[in-house]
């Protein structure tokens, strides 16, 4: 049976002078603080024995307390507090596991300051957004690399661009965020960027390829990447992204291009509104003019190459005959069709048109299966 906490506890804790004891009765309040059986009385006496424990000369004594009552769900908050705030070997099983620890708690010791208490509180259960923020602006790389790695941490969009910002250079950080389960969309976007350009690097470096070359090929690769994200995002979301990527300089004719050519309607819209700066409902109507001046006019109006404008309107062509919402399928017969309705219309595309197309569209004219003519 459990032992019970006893006046005789409290006896030997006030007279036997060994570290040993006291350790003792630390593991024995790990048993009895949260035991239903307790009464009122007993209860009492377990808070006074561990309020006088946390403060024990001993480090090994308020060490042994600190881990029997980690995960004490009637832990004083005075005493967790007591605790957390003390040194390391003593806080960090608090500071991991502790629910008597408040969020203002946890982001004045992150204030403080000292990497591993940091790290321990990353690594929390249920992390909430306002001490996620808190060790975004003030821990260090292997903190945050910690949060990002946990899957019950909430961290909010704002969040995540700060960490992008300060973190820039951290591949673990980098690789964690990516790794997330989900991530905005505008996170996303701005990661693909970074790595796109570590990428470049070591094509460059190691497979003794020119600059311009590793460029094609990673912005065909991000291109990718990107188009990709917007699937299932909403129109709020695929608005802001392609905001972020317009005032950043990294909305290129081939990705708005890309975008329609695999079925993503919304991107190409919200592209062509914002590069031709006119609203969204506007350009909508426009681009989906029955007549050929609309689209024509927008497209100018947005800079896009005047080559390139047959493909468009062979890829409007196919969306205005194809319902898109029936699933992968439907997606992949769209792809599909955008590329023949394409091919037939190259006899009124330039030669360099024609390469540039090939160029940027190839790796997906590999990836769908042409439907039988």
């Amino acid at each position: 049976m459990t032992p019970r906490l006893s006046q005789e506890d409290v006896n030997r804790l006030l007279k036997e002078p060994s570290p040993h004891v006291r350790a003792e009765i630390a593991s024995k309040l790990a048993h009895e603080i949260d035991s239903p059986k307790l009464t009122e009385n007993e209860y009492n006496l377990a808070k006074e024995i561990m309020r006088l424990m946390a403060k024990d000369i001993e480090i090994s004594v308020r060490q042994a307390l600190s881990q029997s009552i980690k995960h004490a769900v009637r832990l004083p908050h005075d005493v967790a507090l007591q605790l957390a705030r003390d040194v390391e070997q003593v806080a960090l099983p608090i500071l991991e596991s502790s629910t008597a620890l408040t969020d203002e708690d946890l982001i004045a010791i992150i204030n403080e300051g000292s990497d591993l208490k940091h790290e321990a509180i990353a690594g929390r259960t249920n992390v909430s957004a306002e001490v996620s923020d808190a060790l975004i602006s003030n821990a260090g790389e292997k903190a945050v690399t910690v949060l990002m790695k946990n899957i019950t941490a909430q961290i909010t969009e704002q969040s995540l661009g700060k960490a992008v910002d300060k973190f820039n250079a951290s591949d673990s950080v980098k690789e964690a965020m990516v790794k997330r389960a989900t991530l905005p969309v505008t996170v996303a976007e701005r990661l693909s960027a970074m790595v796109s350009e570590s990428l470049k690097d070591y094509l460059v470096a190691h497979h003794n390829l020119s600059a311009s070359v590793a460029s094609d090929l990673i912005l065909q690769s991000r291109e990718r990447s990107v188009v990709g994200m917007t699937s299932g995002r909403s129109e709020r979301e695929i608005e802001k992204l392609v905001a972020q990527m317009y005032n950043n300089k990294r909305l290129t004719p081939s990705i708005v291009l890309r975008a329609l050519c695999m079925g993503e309607v919304t991107f190409f819209e919200a592209s062509i509104a914002i590069m031709a700066n006119v609203p969204l409902m506007n350009a909508r109507i426009l681009i989906h003019d029955a007549g050929q001046l609309g689209l024509k006019t927008i497209y100018e109006k947005a800079g896009m190459p005047a080559g390139l404008f047959p493909i468009v309107r062979a890829a409007l062509d196919v969306v205005h005959e194809t319902e898109l919402d029936e699933g992968a399928q439907a997606i992949t017969r769209y792809r599909a069709r955008v590329i023949e309705r394409v091919l037939t219309r190259f006899e009124d595309i330039s030669s360099e048109d024609v390469d540039y197309l090939l160029a940027k569209l190839g790796d997906m004219m590999s990836a769908v299966e042409p439907r039988n003519a």
